[in-house]
């Protein structure tokens, strides 16, 4: 987002005076074409491998741990991406040109964020489960109440996320440009859509360190102490797939998460007391963070034994026989707390 502060009066109607910069970064149509294209590939990869998981979870899974209700959540908010996405294409193909209305535009930039940092949360908690499952498992046991205390979990991140996102639930985030003729969706923000400077710097404290940075650093901490766990008292075949799992959700969250934060934070540092911009950067950075909605069945994969063996099922992919599969299976039980 391009934040503008300095109104110019046209008649009875004010608008923002936009630098050459910004008219240039709209005409740029290689770059434009190019996010178009990767959010072609996310779309298609999201929804068919999401629309696998979900069936899967809900209806070929048993029993519903918390793992199952945090993947569920998880797939959930990736299949609402991979609805919103066609809408952000055909802007990007019209030349940043939206014609949906403003009320469409706030509605899908907040199915974008709403998907990025929930799947963050839910990472994060379905690492404390694994952490409390394998590092911590007579506690973990004991609680009877695993499923209802993952039910509210999720509806704490929904009501956190929203919370924080609300700004844009409350203002209009289209923009008129006549000097290309086009209007743009989140792509030029004015300063008063906050009221203060105090207001932005929370809103963008409570973005990067609240729902990205914390649960980065709990998030490490859980699959570290998992892998170190299971480095000393488990089988190969357990070690592997924790390590593997372990790759995945930092991959998820290096690649597809990091550079999309920490560019928003000093992009909106250099607009907003520099008056310079990394937006280009920022926007190309959000293209990837689409990414992780396409990486999350791998972390079903490796997270749930019974994804796993249903997925083989499917797919033919079994290179065990079917008692060797139990057995194998029935082994990492004593792990996995599912």
């Amino acid at each position: 987002m391009v934040m503008r502060d300095h109104p110019v009066m046209t008649g009875n109607s004010s608008r923002t005076q936009l630098d050459n910069a910004t008219l240039l970064l709209f005409q740029d149509v290689p770059t434009s074409v190019g996010i178009s294209v990767i959010y072609m590939f996310v779309t298609i990869i999201n929804l068919v491998g999401n629309g696998l998981s979900i069936w899967l979870l809900l209806f070929r899974t048993s029993p519903k741990t918390p793992s199952i209700i945090f993947m569920i959540n998880l797939t959930l908010t990736d299949l609402a991406l991979g609805t919103a996405l066609p809408f952000q294409i055909s802007y990007q193909l019209h030349g940043y040109n939206w014609t949906l209305g403003s009320k469409t535009c706030s509605f899908l930039t907040l199915v974008f964020y709403t998907n990025m940092y929930c799947s963050i949360l839910t990472m994060m908690a379905i690492g404390i489960d694994r952490y409390l499952g394998i590092v911590k498992p007579m506690a973990f046991r004991k609680n009877r109440r695993r499923k209802f205390v993952a039910v509210i979990s999720c509806i704490l991140m929904w009501s956190l996320v929203l919370g924080i996102l609300y700004p844009l639930m409350t203002t209009d985030l289209t923009y008129d440009i006549p000097e290309l003729g086009i209007t743009t969706c989140f792509d030029v923000l004015k300063k008063n859509m906050l009221p203060s400077v105090t207001a932005w710097a929370a809103f963008l404290f409570s973005l990067v360190f609240v729902l990205f940075l914390f649960p980065f650093c709990v998030t490490v901490f859980c699959y570290v102490s998992v892998i170190r766990k299971l480095a000393s008292d488990s089988k190969t075949t357990q070690k592997r797939r924790a390590i593997r799992l372990a790759v995945v959700v930092l991959l998820v969250f290096v690649v597809c998460f990091a550079p999309n934060n920490i560019l928003l934070l000093l992009h909106s540092v250099l607009r907003l007391f520099y008056d310079k911009s990394l937006y280009m950067a920022y926007k190309l950075s959000l293209c990837f963070s689409c990414v992780n909605s396409c990486l999350d069945p791998f972390i079903y994969y490796f997270a749930c034994k019974d994804f796993r063996l249903k997925l083989r099922q499917i797919m033919n992919l079994q290179s065990i026989s079917s008692a060797d599969s139990m057995k194998m299976e029935n082994k990492e039980t004593l792990y996995s707390g599912q």
